[in-house]
């Protein structure tokens, strides 16, 4: 009788520790996002310019801008997190060989320089639908270092960081 209530309290004990780790979501940071250039905000959402009383025509080329982003940019993500993966393969090997290890972490921070290119091009594209006064007020309030919720332009966790600046926030 001991022996069974033992194995149920353990299977129930088990059965508790995976529920709680599988309740945050598989394979998501902290933010909710998959990786760099993910977020509850980057499906087109611009929240965090809301501040800036934009057009309805400036939201639509900011929205296809960043639409046209993401999708630039997810091979780059993609071929990043193969590259992380193959990083940590190499690691665990029995004999890890140091010039396996040093191309690939040249090959990330090439793919690195590469999403950051990429980035800031799309800050500079984001830019260019402000009009000038509007990018003198993004500019005043702290956009630069990301955007987030609420009212004016604070960091914090929303739309932070993705949509225009040097830093973005992160």
């Amino acid at each position: 009788m001991r022996k069974e209530l033992t194995t149920i309290f353990m299977v129930l004990v088990i059965l508790a520790l995976a529920t709680t780790s599988f309740a945050y979501g598989w394979g998501q940071g902290p933010h909710g996002g998959r990786g760099p250039g993910y977020g509850p905000c980057q499906s087109g959402d611009i929240r965090g310019l809301a501040g800036i009383d934009l057009t309805a025509e400036q939201e639509g080329k900011i929205r296809s801008l960043r639409e046209a982003h993401l999708r630039e940019i997810k091979p780059l993500q993609d071929q990043l997190f193969s590259k992380r993966g193959e990083l940590k393969l190499l690691w665990l090997q029995q004999q890890p060989s140091e010039e396996k290890i040093t191309a690939v972490r040249k090959e990330i921070r090439r793919l690195r320089d590469r999403l950051q290119d990429r980035q800031t091009s799309y800050r500079l594209s984001v830019l260019k639908v402000l009009t000038p006064e509007q990018r003198t007020k993004v500019q005043t309030y702290g956009a630069m270092k990301g955007f987030g919720p609420g009212k004016g332009f604070t960091r914090g966790g929303g739309c932070g960081g993705y949509d225009v600046g040097p830093r973005g926030g992160r």
